[in-house]
């Protein structure tokens, strides 16, 4: 059985760091292409940093040399680290497997391309 779990969430001044892990287990082959995705209350959920991709990693705008999504391939687990949190940081964060290959970058931050989720870790950034 396929199961992702996230932790490293918590409440954190604006200008601080949290980082995120996501333990993946049951999988026959590790999944090429790996997401990190958040969703605050009443908004979509959008792509964040995902690792893997045929695009190299991939960065929302918004996260862009705050963030950094890295996988320590002997513990499958994935991280994303964040750095000066501000904010509109503020959401639930899931990590996610992708479909299959992710090639493009508006390809690997679009949720619907993802497969398997875990249940999330609320990052809450307060100014």
């Amino acid at each position: 059985q396929v199961q992702l779990v996230e932790s490293g969430g918590g409440s954190v001044q604006a200008g601080g760091s949290l980082r995120l892990s996501c333990v993946v287990s049951g999988y026959t082959s590790t999944p090429y292409s790996m997401g990190w995705f958040r969703q605050a209350p009443g908004k979509e959920r959008e792509g964040v940093a995902v690792i893997g991709t045929r695009s190299g990693t991939i960065y929302a705008d918004s996260v862009k040399d705050r963030f950094t999504i890295s996988q320590d391939n002997a513990k499958s687990t994935y991280y994303l680290q964040m750095n000066s949190l501000k904010s509109e940081d503020t959401a639930m964060y899931y990590c996610a497997a992708a479909r299959g290959v992710i090639i493009t970058r508006t390809a690997a931050l679009a949720p619907a391309n993802f497969r398997d989720w875990g249940r999330g870790t609320q990052v809450t950034v307060s100014s």
